[in-house]
């Protein structure tokens, strides 16, 4: 049934009176809302660019669906043969097959400690072994142990990886004996010997030279400064000093820590003689360097 045209007339009325009291525009709490919104993600942006990102931890995101990765390679109805791997095509992998190697080395003597451990940071996968395991003191050449190591764990999956390794000395804050420095000077040319003696046996057992890098840290890296990196992300290890002339402090007045500090107790000592071995993060090595497909380099 239409309308009357009293009931039109009276219709279009309150309709012209509804769109007379709406204001042009948006309405009033919608500025409001952007300014809050433009603030909120210029906040997030900050985080952003201050934070220390770990390129091993996102890769394991976005590997958390469970595929199988990096596994020791199984011919049907055969069991795994040592030493033969799938690719490992990136830091997450590398970290799963390290953590697999610790275990069983832990089977293999549940009433020692593994002679290495696993951690990660913005350069990449680290993988730290025991100075005492490696070396004898106060000389660069390589204890049978750490050869097997190197034989039976890390050279593999060197081979079977893309990236770029740097193999690193490391050492305590004790000075070097005299009687060794005939030989040594300082912590600086034992470590960085002891870097190079690594790559040396990596090179003759078959590693790609060019994805090889030796350095030596001396006392200057202990490993408590990338737990200090992680908390405090604006945190400048190129400012680390060594600790005997009083305890330097931040602008805000919180102790900052010294090659000293970090080498109060024989614990940390121990855990600070070590040979590093980093498999770096790609976008910290020039493209083609690390590539299994060396033609890359070349084009």
């Amino acid at each position: 049934m239409g309308m009357t045209p009293g009931e039109k007339k009276a219709y279009n009325k309150g309709f012209e009176s509804g769109v007379d009291s709406v204001e042009e525009g948006l309405p009033g709490w919608f500025g409001t809302f952007a300014d809050m919104m433009t603030l909120l993600f210029a906040f997030f942006v900050l985080l952003a660019a201050i934070s220390t990102m770990d390129p091993v931890k996102l890769q394991e995101m976005a590997n958390s669906e469970g595929k199988s990765l990096g596994s020791k390679i199984k011919k049907d109805g055969a069991a795994e043969e040592e030493g033969e791997f799938e690719p490992i095509e990136n830091l997450a992998q590398m970290k799963k097959e390290m953590k697999e190697s610790i275990e069983e080395m832990k089977k293999e003597n549940p009433a020692g400690d593994p002679p290495i451990d696993i951690q990660t940071n913005s350069k990449g996968l680290v993988v730290n072994i025991k100075g005492d395991f490696a070396f004898p003191s106060g000389k660069a050449d390589m204890k049978g142990e750490l050869k097997k190591l190197l034989d039976e764990e890390i050279i593999p999956k060197i081979k079977a990886s893309p990236f770029q390794v740097e193999v690193a000395g490391h050492s305590d804050s004790d000075a070097m004996p005299k009687k060794w420095q005939k030989f040594y000077k300082s912590n600086w040319e034992l470590s960085a010997a002891r870097g190079a003696t690594c790559v040396r046996y990596m090179i003759e057992k078959g590693v790609p030279a060019p994805r090889l890098l030796a350095a030596g840290y001396g006392d200057w890296y202990p490993r408590g400064i990338d737990s200090i990196k992680s908390i405090n992300p604006m945190y400048n290890p190129l400012t680390l000093t060594w600790g005997d002339k009083g305890q330097p402090t931040d602008p805000k007045g919180n102790p900052l820590p010294t090659v000293l500090s970090l080498n109060r107790t024989k614990k940390q000592k121990s855990g600070n003689r070590r040979i590093q071995i980093t498999f770096i993060n790609p976008p910290h090595h020039g493209k083609g360097r690390s590539g299994t497909d060396y033609q890359e380099a070349e084009n």
